[in-house]
Parts: structure tokens; sequence; C-alpha cells
């Protein structure tokens, strides 16, 4: 079994140079696995409604519906920025859609996995601002208003947030790593992060095992994944081509 884990490609438009590395890592690497995690944050904003979707995206879903001929498993996971997933990837494509965390056995192992965006406790500004995000209040408001009216409104507000690339990550990566080890000792064999935006991987020894940490990194400027074959863990970067 061989499973391909990423996160936060945050997509805008599918004339982007990310979206071409993607659909190239797409046809290539996550070929070759069984299963393919995207851990959030795929794209830069979400919003559609009775099978339209913004275009910029369609060439990326293109891709994914070709993986899922082909027998890939896809397993998406919601992100801080694009939530609101499952009406289009499971009730129009039947792509499995994780709003939160997930706790799956894969290779003999009990793995989380999750975009991460919860684990700073502290932040709580963002976490009040995501609970109402994904309120009934909000989702019923965002089925009423014109398509084009959000979209361009979301890319307006694309463009002027960077905050994924502005803030240093290495104080995230810390509270990340501390989280792992209370799920290690909670049980879990790993756990698989995203939102971070650094690529890292660590061996911990806990209860007599050795547990696996990952943070995806992302493909803003790492074009990082994670692979899981024969019960080991492997950080990669995406060497390919756009096409």
């Amino acid at each position: 079994m061989r499973a391909v884990f990423f996160s936060d490609a945050h997509l805008r438009s599918g004339d982007d140079e990310g979206c071409g590395l993607l659909r190239g890592f797409l046809r290539s690497t996550a070929r070759s696995g069984d299963h393919l995690f995207i851990v959030g944050d795929l794209f830069d904003f979400w919003f559609s409604r009775d099978g339209v979707v913004y275009p910029g995206f369609q060439p990326i879903i293109d891709e994914l519906k070709d993986l899922k001929r082909r027998d890939v498993q896809i397993h998406l996971f919601e992100g801080n920025h694009d939530f609101y997933l499952a009406d289009y990837f499971t009730g129009v494509l039947g792509i499995e859609v994780f709003t939160d965390t997930a706790l799956l056995q894969m290779e003999g192992k009990t793995i989380f996995i999750a975009h991460g965006d919860l684990v700073d406790e502290s932040d709580r500004g963002y976490r009040f601002l995501r609970r109402v995000l994904r309120s009934r209040f909000a989702y019923g408001l965002q089925k009423r208003l014109p398509l084009q009216l959000l979209w361009r409104l979301a890319r307006l507000s694309s463009d002027a947030s960077k905050e994924y690339l502005a803030k240093p990550q290495e104080g995230l990566a810390s509270k990340m790593e501390a989280f792992a080890l209370s799920e290690f000792v909670r049980g879990a064999d790993a756990v698989i992060l995203g939102h971070c935006h650094l690529p890292v991987i660590k061996t911990h020894a806990v209860k007599g095992r050795q547990r696996h940490f990952v943070l995806l990194g992302d493909w803003l400027t790492h074009r990082s994944y994670a692979v899981l074959e024969e019960g080991r863990f492997e950080l990669g970067r995406y060497a390919g081509k756009p096409l």
C-alpha cells in the first residue's frame, strides 16, 4: 500500500505556475499511490453551487476525476481557506471529505490527520472567526449570494491576504510538535498536519514505539509532500515541470 499526502497548494487560478506543477505531480507521484490525502487549503477559496465551480479550479478538478477513474482513493480535508467542500466533492464527485480531523488505520498504524489550523489554542480570534464562517448562518448566506459575486470577493480577499507567506512558521511548528506528542500518548503512531507551510518529519520514541510527526509543508515555496509505504514515512519535493 502506498499513500501520498500534501497540503497548502492555495490554488487561485488555472494559469498559475503552481497549478501546472500540481497537475504534473498528480499525473506522476499521485498516480503511483493507492491513496491520496489532500490535507487542507488545496484552494485559496471555495464557493460552488449546483455542480458549478470556479473556472480556474477546473484543471485540478479534472486531474482528481482522472485519479478517481484510476481507482486512487482520494481523501480531501477542509482547510482554513477552503471549506463547504462536501456539497461538490462528495455530492457530485463522490470524494470523501473531512471537515476537521481523521483517525485512520493504515499499514498497521493509527494515524491522526488534520489540516492543523486548530492546534494553536491561544489564537482565540481565529477560532471565533472559524466558528462564524462555518456556522449554519454563514453557510445559508453564501448559498443565497450570486456565485460571481462570491468569487470576485474571494479573489480580492485572496490578493490582499498573504498571512501564510508573511508569518514565521517555526513557532507554530513547535506547537504542532507538542500537539503530536500528546496524540502519541493517546495512542497515535503518526500525526500528519498541514497549515504550517514548513516541511518537517521527526521520529519520537513514546511508550516503547517509534512515532512519526509529519508537517507537509506547502506548494507555494517547497512543493513538498509525504509518502507512506511499507510502514515508512518519507518527505519528498516535486522537481517536475509545470504542465
